[in-house]
């Protein structure tokens, strides 16, 4: 069925597809946030709150680390990290006195250098050492951010700036999230616009060559490293993007147990589960895995045990994910575990797996 849709997709005029995105738009700006479909998806909480924070900001967070992870294969378990660089940089900032979009900028531009000087040293390693490496810098981050008095230390930082009032959007009616919503909608549009032009660009092009097969995209004459500082580059500034984008909940508020590594893994939980590579995929594993916590409250902590047993029956049935890209579904049966090569291969119906010892 999957397979026939993308076939359609595929050989659809362009008006088409531009009418399909409008519609979808439409129904996200106006159809998901009503009483309706609240009375159906969250019950017992906001929904308006749910879909900004946290559905949204997963959104947005999954989208960022599926450039890193999707498309140029890299496993980044440290994304948190930019995360809450992001996050701080508009607290602190908008405490000195800056106006609010000139702390985006600024906190864009920080978590963007931050990928860098993440990368620079350690994106010669691969695989499980990389993924070490970087679990080590979001728990730095996180430490730092705990331990400095500068930023709040263990205290965090309240009292976020909120963005300026326009479109009618009132960003200040603490009782009212919907201008947030909105605005994390345009971020998220914003980075889906981003994340397709670069998938299909010779940058895109590359990190799927480097994701394939490094060593040999080396040979073929491709720089490697470049394109995977470049991957880190924009993932960082995504990531940057949406911790611009939570302004510490409604409370205006943050702290470093906002940013914990279980965040990082839940992020890359939700590029795997949607289907790692494929943005409509991680989009939509990144909503199921946000939502499903929320639409279960009312079976109090029995809920994460719902929660895992559904991640874990997923994996089963679908290791590739929910709606994986054909490339990515053809490098997991051959044995890539659909993220590159990663210190181990997958065994799957087609590949042995391989024995102990190497014998």
């Amino acid at each position: 069925m999957s397979d026939r849709i993308r076939d359609w997709w595929a050989g659809a005029p362009m008006w088409t597809r531009w009418l399909v995105y409008l519609l979808l738009l439409l129904f996200v700006v106006f159809v998901l946030p009503t009483e309706g479909v609240a009375s159906i998806m969250s019950p017992q909480t906001d929904w308006i709150t749910t879909l900004w924070d946290p559905i949204g900001i997963y959104i947005l967070l999954a989208l960022g680390l599926n450039i890193v992870v999707g498309q140029a294969g890299l496993l980044d378990l440290g994304f948190v990290a930019f995360f809450a660089i992001g996050a701080y940089s508009v607290g602190v900032l908008g405490r000195e006195g800056w106006p609010f979009w000139g702390t985006v900028v600024a906190a864009l531009a920080i978590a963007a250098i931050s990928g860098i000087v993440l990368g620079a040293p350690t994106l010669r390693l691969r695989g499980d050492y990389l993924a070490i490496v970087t679990l080590g810098f979001g728990e730095i981050i996180r430490i730092v951010a705990r331990n400095t008095t500068y930023i709040g230390d263990s205290r965090g930082i309240s009292d976020l700036p909120r963005p300026p009032s326009m479109f009618g959007l009132d960003f200040n009616d603490v009782l009212d999230a919907s201008a947030f919503y909105y605005l994390i909608v345009a971020m998220i549009v914003l980075v889906i616009v981003i994340s397709v032009r670069l998938n299909k660009s010779r940058v895109g092009r590359a990190w799927a060559a480097i994701r394939e097969d490094e060593d040999a995209a080396e040979l073929m004459g491709v720089p490697t490293f470049k394109f995977k500082l470049l991957a880190f580059f924009v993932g960082a500034m995504v990531g940057g993007l949406a911790g611009t984008g939570q302004m510490g909940g409604v409370q205006g508020y943050i702290q470093p147990e906002n940013f914990p590594f279980i965040l990082s893994a839940t992020i890359l939980v939700c590029v795997v589960f949607g289907g790692s590579g494929n943005i409509p995929g991680v989009i939509l594993g990144a909503f199921i895995i946000a939502w499903l916590p929320e639409r279960f409250r009312f079976l109090d902590d029995y809920r994460y045990m719902l929660f895992g047993a559904v991640l874990v029956i997923m994996m089963i049935v679908r290791p590739e994910g929910l709606l994986p890209s054909r490339q990515r579904k053809a490098e997991m049966q051959e044995g890539t575990g659909g993220m590159g090569s990663m210190g181990a291969e997958v065994a799957t119906p087609t590949t042995a797996a391989p024995e102990v010892g190497g014998k």
